[in-house]
C-alpha cells in the first residue's frame, strides 16, 4: 500500500493543499459575541482558521510562537461553536495541558470565555466513574493533564467527546509513551494540537501530533520513518524534506514574533550574551574531571563509554555554573553558600541584578539545575537584601501561583524570580519582567525560547532584555556556538540532541573540553 499519495486538487481543495495562510481564501467568521476581550489581527485569523478546518473535519495544529494567544483563540473557538449551535453547547471538549498550566486555563477561561461551563479534572478530589461522565456531559470544557488522561483513561472514556484539545502538545513527541497512546485512545469527533514547539528534535515528533490530529494521514511510523524520517535526517533530502513540508502546511499553522502582521504588537526583544571567566576553584574542578573523563573513555567501551562521555558533561556543566554543585554533600542537607565569590557567573549576575533592581526594573533567572537554584536565592537574597522567588519541580500549585501573583505585583518587594528551566519554562505569564537571564544553556533552542517567552509575550508593555551567561574558553562556549548554528537547521526540520557527544574520538572530546588560557579570571 501507498501511505502517502500525491495529489493535484482544484477549487479550494487545490488552494488549501500547499498554501500558507495568506493565500488560502477561507471564510472571515466573526468574533463570537460572548468573548470578553479583543482578538488581534492576526489571531482572528487564526480563528478562521480553525473553524475552517473543523467544519471541514480535519484536525489542525496552532502553532504560534509562544506567547502569541494560543488560549484565547482556542476558547473563541469553542464559544463560536456555542454561537453556532443556538447557545447551546455542542458537547464537551476535553482539554489535555502539563499540570503546571491547569490554573492558567481555568483563569483564562473564566477570564475570556466566562460563558462556557468549566470542569477540572483534576486533584485528589476529581470525579470518577458516572458521576464523572454526567457532569463532564454537561459541561463545555473539561481541563485535565496527561498524567490523569493515562491513569483515568477508563473514566474519561465512558464520555462521548465532541473534541480533544491537546495544550503543549510536544508532550506526545514520544510516539510510544504511555501518555501519548492514552491520549490517542480517547477517540473525539474533534481534534485540535497547541504548540510553540512542533517539532524539537526528531521528525517522528511531528509525525505523534499529525498522527492524534488527523490519523492515518502521514501512515504509520515505520511507513514515515521510511519514506521521510530517514532520509531526510540522514541523508538530508531536500526533496522529501519538500514534499513533507507541503503535506503538513494545511494543517498547520505558525505565526512567529518575527512576522510583520504580528510584531508591531510586541516591544522590541534585545538579546545578548554576557561572557564570564572561571574562579581558581572552579579552573582546577574543570581540568581535573576533563583529565578524569579522557583516561575513563580510552579505558572504556560502549555504555560504559557513553556513559563517562554524559556524566563529564553535565559535571563541567555544573563547574562553570558554581563549584558547590559538585561538592558531595550538597544533596545532604547542606546549606548553599551565600557568597558568590567562587562563581565567575555569580559575580557578573549579582553586578547586573543590582542594575536591574536598582533602575525598578524585574528579571527572571532561569537554570537547568535545581541546586543551582538554591544557591543563586541564597546569594541574590543575601547581596541585594530582597527577597528572592524560586520555583522548581518540587513547587505545589498553590504556592507556584502566590508566587507568579506577587511578581506580578510590581511593587518591588520581589523583583528576582528564579526558575527551575523545565518546571518554569511553560505555562507562566510573568510580563512584569523585563529581563530575563539564562544562567546555563540548554541543548534545545526550543526549550529556551520557551522560557524567554514567559516576559517576552503579548501583554509585554517593556523592551525585554534577555541575557545569555556563557564561560569563554569552556565547553560552554563550544554548546553556544552548536545552538546557534542548531537553530537555523531546527526551522527548517531537524534537531539533535546531547547524545551525538557519545560518538566522538576521544581526540574530539579533548578539544571539544579542553579548556581555554583565557577561561580562567585573573
Amino acid at each position: 500500500a501507498v501511505p502517502i499519495l500525491g495529489l493535484d486538487a482544484t477549487g479550494w481543495i487545490g488552494s488549501l493543499l500547499g498554501a500558507s495562510e495568506d493565500d488560502v481564501s477561507m471564510p472571515d467568521i466573526q468574533v463570537p459575541e460572548s468573548f470578553q476581550g479583543e482578538l488581534r489581527p492576526y489571531q482572528h485569523k487564526g480563528l478562521s482558521w480553525l473553524a475552517f478546518l473543523d467544519r471541514l473535519g480535519l484536525g489542525p495544529c496552532l502553532a504560534d510562537d509562544m506567547g502569541l494567544g494560543k488560549t484565547i483563540q482556542l476558547l473563541a473557538l469553542l464559544l463560536y461553536e456555542r454561537q453556532l449551535n443556538n447557545g447551546e453547547s455542542p458537547g464537551p471538549t476535553i482539554l489535555v495541558v502539563p499540570m503546571s498550566i491547569v490554573g492558567n486555563w481555568q483563569r483564562e477561561a473564566h477570564r475570556f470565555a466566562p460563558d462556557l461551563t468549566v470542569l477540572v479534572h483534576h486533584g485528589p478530589e476529581r470525579l470518577t466513574g458516572d458521576s464523572f461522565a454526567q457532569s463532564a456531559s454537561t459541561s463545555d470544557l473539561v481541563i485535565t493533564t496527561y498524567a490523569l488522561v493515562n491513569r483515568d483513561l477508563e473514566t474519561l472514556e465512558k464520555v462521548g467527546w465532541r473534541r480533544a484539545v491537546l495544550d503543549e502538545a510536544q508532550n506526545i513527541k514520544n510516539p510510544s509513551a504511555k501518555q501519548t497512546r492514552a491520549v490517542r485512545a480517547l477517540a473525539p469527533e474533534r481534534r485540535v494540537a497547541l504548540t510553540g514547539t512542533p517539532l524539537e528534535n526528531r521528525l517522528s515528533e511531528l509525525w505523534s501530533i499529525m498522527e492524534f490530529c488527523n490519523p492515518g494521514f502521514l501512515g504509520t511510523l515505520t511507513e514515515f520513518k521510511r519514506a521521510f524520517a530517514l532520509p531526510i535526517e540522514r541523508h538530508n533530502d531536500r526533496q522529501r524534506a519538500t514534499r513533507l513540508r507541503n503535506l503538513v502546511r494545511p494543517f498547520i499553522l505558525r505565526r512567529l514574533k518575527t512576522d510583520p502582521n504580528v510584531i508591531e504588537e510586541l516591544p522590541e526583544k534585545v538579546e545578548s550574551r554576557e561572557y564570564c571567566r572561571l574562579t581558581s576553584e572552579q579552573a582546577e574542578l574543570y581540568e581535573s574531571t576533563v583529565r578524569k573523563m579522557l583516561t575513563e573513555v580510552e579505558q572504556a567501551e560502549g555504555i560504559r563509554r557513553r556513559g563517562a562521555v554524559l556524566a563529564a558533561l553535565t559535571r563541567l556543566k555544573q563547574i562553570c555554573d558554581h563549584p558547590w554543585l559538585v561538592r558531595p554533600d550538597k544533596d545532604d542537607g547542606a546549606s548553599p553558600p551565600t557568597s558568590a565569590t567562587t562563581s565567575g557567573k555569580c559575580i557578573r549576575l549579582l553586578e547586573m541584578l543590582d542594575e536591574v533592581v536598582a533602575s525598578g526594573d524585574q528579571a527572571l533567572v532561569f537554570t537547568q539545575f535545581r541546586q543551582m537554584g538554591r544557591v543563586l536565592a541564597s546569594t541574590i537574597s543575601h547581596a541585594l537584601d530582597r527577597d528572592v522567588l524560586f520555583l522548581h519541580g518540587g513547587t505545589t500549585q498553590t504556592q507556584r501561583q502566590q508566587m507568579v501573583d506577587r511578581f506580578q505585583l510590581e511593587d518591588g518587594s520581589a523583583p528576582i524570580f528564579i526558575l527551575s528551566l523545565k518546571a518554569g519554562g511553560v505555562g507562566l505569564n510573568l510580563t512584569a519582567a523585563s529581563h530575563v537571564f539564562h544562567f546555563d544553556r540548554w541543548w534545545n533552542p526550543a526549550v529556551e525560547n520557551q522560557a524567554t517567552d514567559r516576559a517576552y509575550r503579548i501583554g509585554q508593555t517593556k523592551r525585554v532584555q534577555v541575557h545569555k551567561f556563557i564561560v569563554a574558553g569552556t565547553l560552554e562556549e563550544r554548546i553556544d556556538q552548536m545552538i546557534e548554528s542548531k537553530i537555523a537547521l531546527a526551522e527548517d526540520v531537524i534537531g539533535s540532541g546531547e547524545d551525538w557527544l557519545t560518538e566522538l574520538s576521544t581526540n574530539q572530546l579533548k578539544e571539544l573540553f579542553s579548556l581555554r588560557p583565557d577561561a580562567i579570571a585573573d
